[in-house]
Order: C-alpha cells, then sequence, then structure tokens
C-alpha cells in the first residue's frame, strides 16, 4: 500500500500569524512521535507572511486516522480555527 502524503497550508488572520504559528508548532513533536508516522514538518512561506505549510507522510490510511483521532490533532485543530483564515488540505500519492 502507498503512503499517504498530506499538505496543509493555513493562512493567519491579520496580526494573528505568531498565534497561528504557536499553534501548529505545538502539534508537530507528538505528531512526529505517533506510530506510522514517516514525516511531519511545518513550514513557513519565504514569499507571504503568515503563511504556514504543514508537509506530513503517513505509512497507510489507518496511521492518518489515528493521527486524526489524537488529543493532540484535535487541540490543534481548536486552537488553529481562531486565527487561520483559511486552511487547504491535500491528500498526495506519488505518480
Amino acid at each position: 500500500m502507498d503512503n499517504i502524503v498530506i499538505t496543509a497550508i493555513l493562512r493567519a488572520k491579520k496580526g494573528h500569524e505568531n498565534d497561528l504559528l504557536k499553534a501548529m508548532k505545538q502539534v508537530v513533536s507528538p505528531s512526529q512521535k505517533e506510530s506510522g508516522c514517516i514525516t511531519y514538518q511545518l513550514h513557513q512561506s519565504r514569499d507571504e507572511d503568515g503563511v504556514f505549510v504543514i508537509y506530513e507522510i503517513w505509512q497507510d490510511e489507518e496511521s492518518l486516522q489515528q493521527h486524526i483521532a489524537s488529543d493532540h490533532y484535535k487541540a490543534y485543530r481548536l486552537e488553529a480555527e481562531a486565527y487561520a483564515e483559511s486552511r487547504e488540505v491535500h491528500r498526495l500519492k506519488v505518480v
């Protein structure tokens, strides 16, 4: 079975760039420690203030679903929602 690649692109509300970054940083370490996590990296745009991208690779769908059900992911989503103007998620596969 192929790995699942995720990109989550979040754009902060004006004036909440640091708040969103803080919320996103809190989910990185516990996510990296999850079973089935191959890569979990937080990136910041060099070109646009307040744009952040999480790049993830999961072993399989089960690992991804366990991540989505985790307490740290749920807490991140709740906090980030208050500071994000938009959130765009892509599920990718290697072609």
